[in-house]
Protein backbone atom coordinates (compact mmCIF):
# COMPACT_ATOMS: atom_id res chain seq x y z
CA UNK A 1 0.00 0.00 0.00
CA UNK A 2 3.02 2.21 0.70
CA UNK A 3 3.86 1.58 -3.11
CA UNK A 4 1.09 3.62 -4.30
CA UNK A 5 2.55 6.88 -5.42
CA UNK A 6 5.07 5.29 -7.13
CA UNK A 7 2.86 2.97 -9.00
CA UNK A 8 -0.21 4.94 -9.27
CA UNK A 9 1.06 9.01 -8.58
CA UNK A 10 -0.03 10.71 -6.21
CA UNK A 11 -3.87 10.72 -6.43
CA UNK A 12 -4.10 7.33 -5.88
CA UNK A 13 -6.97 5.64 -3.56
CA UNK A 14 -7.26 3.05 -1.68
CA UNK A 15 -10.58 0.86 -2.07
CA UNK A 16 -11.33 -1.64 0.95
CA UNK A 17 -14.71 -2.49 2.33
CA UNK A 18 -16.03 -1.77 6.17
CA UNK A 19 -15.37 -5.32 7.39
CA UNK A 20 -14.75 -4.48 11.19
CA UNK A 21 -11.02 -5.37 10.83
CA UNK A 22 -10.67 -2.21 8.40
CA UNK A 23 -12.25 -0.51 11.05
CA UNK A 24 -9.97 -1.73 13.61
CA UNK A 25 -7.97 2.08 15.38
CA UNK A 26 -4.61 0.30 14.35
CA UNK A 27 -5.84 0.38 10.76
CA UNK A 28 -7.28 3.66 10.60
CA UNK A 29 -4.30 4.78 12.13
CA UNK A 30 -1.93 2.82 9.03
CA UNK A 31 -3.76 4.78 6.59
CA UNK A 32 -3.87 8.19 8.42
CA UNK A 33 -0.03 8.06 9.11
CA UNK A 34 1.05 6.79 5.63
CA UNK A 35 -1.54 9.39 3.95
CA UNK A 36 -3.72 6.81 2.23
CA UNK A 37 -6.64 8.57 0.74
CA UNK A 38 -9.59 5.75 1.53
CA UNK A 39 -12.44 5.08 -1.19
CA UNK A 40 -15.77 6.38 0.53
CA UNK A 41 -17.31 2.73 0.87
CA UNK A 42 -20.98 2.26 1.79
CA UNK A 43 -21.60 0.00 4.88
CA UNK A 44 -23.44 -2.88 4.73
CA UNK A 45 -23.39 -2.83 0.64
CA UNK A 46 -22.79 -5.42 -1.97
CA UNK A 47 -18.87 -6.64 -2.53
CA UNK A 48 -17.77 -3.46 -4.65
CA UNK A 49 -14.19 -4.95 -4.99
CA UNK A 50 -13.72 -7.67 -8.03
CA UNK A 51 -10.12 -8.71 -6.15
CA UNK A 52 -12.98 -10.67 -3.82
CA UNK A 53 -14.67 -13.16 -6.47
CA UNK A 54 -11.00 -13.96 -8.04
CA UNK A 55 -9.61 -15.02 -4.17
CA UNK A 56 -13.29 -16.37 -4.06
CA UNK A 57 -12.39 -18.97 -7.06
CA UNK A 58 -8.52 -19.37 -6.46
CA UNK A 59 -10.05 -20.76 -3.20
CA UNK A 60 -12.04 -23.35 -4.35
CA UNK A 61 -9.55 -24.02 -7.08
CA UNK A 62 -7.00 -24.32 -4.22
CA UNK A 63 -9.50 -26.64 -2.13
CA UNK A 64 -10.53 -29.09 -4.66
CA UNK A 65 -7.38 -30.82 -4.03
CA UNK A 66 -8.33 -34.15 -2.73
CA UNK A 67 -5.04 -34.30 -0.21
CA UNK A 68 -5.43 -30.73 0.60
CA UNK A 69 -8.91 -31.04 1.42
CA UNK A 70 -8.30 -33.80 3.09
CA UNK A 71 -5.87 -32.21 5.73
CA UNK A 72 -8.11 -29.25 6.24
CA UNK A 73 -10.73 -30.84 7.70
CA UNK A 74 -8.46 -32.98 9.40
CA UNK A 75 -6.98 -29.37 10.71
CA UNK A 76 -3.73 -30.30 9.59
CA UNK A 77 -3.18 -27.73 6.42
CA UNK A 78 -0.13 -28.27 4.09
CA UNK A 79 3.09 -26.23 4.72
CA UNK A 80 2.99 -22.62 3.85
CA UNK A 81 4.86 -23.61 0.49
CA UNK A 82 3.32 -26.44 -0.51
CA UNK A 83 -0.34 -23.49 0.06
CA UNK A 84 1.75 -20.97 -1.51
CA UNK A 85 2.34 -23.68 -4.78
CA UNK A 86 -1.21 -24.36 -5.16
CA UNK A 87 -2.02 -20.31 -5.03
CA UNK A 88 0.65 -19.18 -7.62
CA UNK A 89 -0.88 -22.85 -9.78
CA UNK A 90 -4.69 -20.91 -9.61
CA UNK A 91 -3.15 -17.86 -10.34
CA UNK A 92 -1.93 -19.21 -13.67
CA UNK A 93 -5.12 -20.81 -14.37
CA UNK A 94 -6.97 -17.41 -14.52
CA UNK A 95 -8.70 -16.83 -17.28
CA UNK A 96 -8.82 -13.78 -19.44
CA UNK A 97 -12.69 -13.97 -19.79
CA UNK A 98 -13.53 -14.64 -16.32
CA UNK A 99 -11.14 -11.71 -15.38
CA UNK A 100 -13.49 -9.41 -17.77
CA UNK A 101 -16.75 -11.05 -16.62
CA UNK A 102 -15.88 -10.11 -13.34
CA UNK A 103 -15.14 -6.37 -14.32
CA UNK A 104 -18.20 -6.16 -16.45
CA UNK A 105 -20.44 -7.04 -13.59
CA UNK A 106 -19.22 -3.91 -12.03
CA UNK A 107 -21.76 -1.62 -13.78
CA UNK A 108 -24.42 -3.57 -13.07
CA UNK A 109 -23.91 -3.97 -9.05
CA UNK A 110 -22.52 -0.09 -9.13
CA UNK A 111 -26.02 1.02 -10.66
CA UNK A 112 -27.89 -0.83 -7.90
CA UNK A 113 -25.89 0.49 -5.59
CA UNK A 114 -26.44 3.95 -6.40
CA UNK A 115 -30.19 3.29 -6.74
CA UNK A 116 -30.30 2.52 -3.14
CA UNK A 117 -28.02 5.49 -1.88
CA UNK A 118 -30.13 7.59 -3.76
CA UNK A 119 -33.49 6.84 -3.71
Amino acid sequence: MTEGPRLCGNSWVFQQDNAAVHNARLTKDFFRENNITLLDHPACSPDLNPIENIWGWMAREVYKNDELDRRVKAKQPPSATHLWELLQQSWEELSEEYLISIVESLEYILVSELKIWVF
